[in-house]
């Protein structure tokens, strides 16, 4: 008989997902709801990308380089050997999400069984993502009273075992901070 896999099977469900109908709920009775859980951005875009997928006049839209698109590979390179992290452009990859590249990620830098030390909270999929790939995810937690700071390195290298393959920081402004510089 068919079914799904075995894999499938031990996937939790998306916690996002769940809450959802609460939120469509909430909105129904008149409650302001804020979507911090479907990328929805609080800004709006720029004026200059609007117009330029406006005035666009393209005959045909095709697939970009399989890497993502040169110039844009080659700015986020300039961007963060700005900031003192020395990466060429060739060293980038682009993909359609954070989601994307992490599933990648993890494939393709642990086996089944390794170790990956996150920061909490994060993004409640991460979950999955380590389940499928067959990681087991160790979480180090991080708290509001300290605007979730990244604790200081000598905390974080008590979670580091011989089984520990990757540090995933999910914060964005993590990498200025000094003690993660490489």
């Amino acid at each position: 008989m068919l079914g799904i896999s075995e894999l499938s099977r031990k996937m939790p469900a998306s916690p996002i997902r769940k809450l959802v109908p609460y939120a469509e709920a909430a909105k129904k009775r008149g409650v302001k709801v804020y979507h911090l859980n479907i990328g929805q951005p609080d800004i709006a875009s720029p004026r200059e990308a609007i117009d330029t997928v406006r005035n666009m006049d393209l005959k045909l839209v095709s697939y970009p380089h399989s890497a993502g698109i040169e110039s844009y590979r080659r700015g986020l390179a300039k961007y963060y050997q700005d900031v003192n992290i020395d990466l060429s452009y060739e060293e980038i990859i682009i993909t359609v999400g954070g989601s994307e590249a992490l599933q990648i990620g993890l494939k393709v830098c642990c086996n089944p069984g390794d170790e990956v030390i996150v920061f909490e909270p994060f993004y409640t999929n991460y979950n999955t993502f380590a389940l499928m790939a067959g990681v087991k995810f160790v979480p180090v937690t991080t708290t509001i009273e300290s605007g979730f700071a990244l604790p200081p390195m000598s905390e974080v290298e008590k979670y580091i075992t011989p089984k520990t393959k990757a540090i995933l920081i999910n914060s964005r402004q993590s990498y200025r901070n000094p003690l993660y510089q490489r």
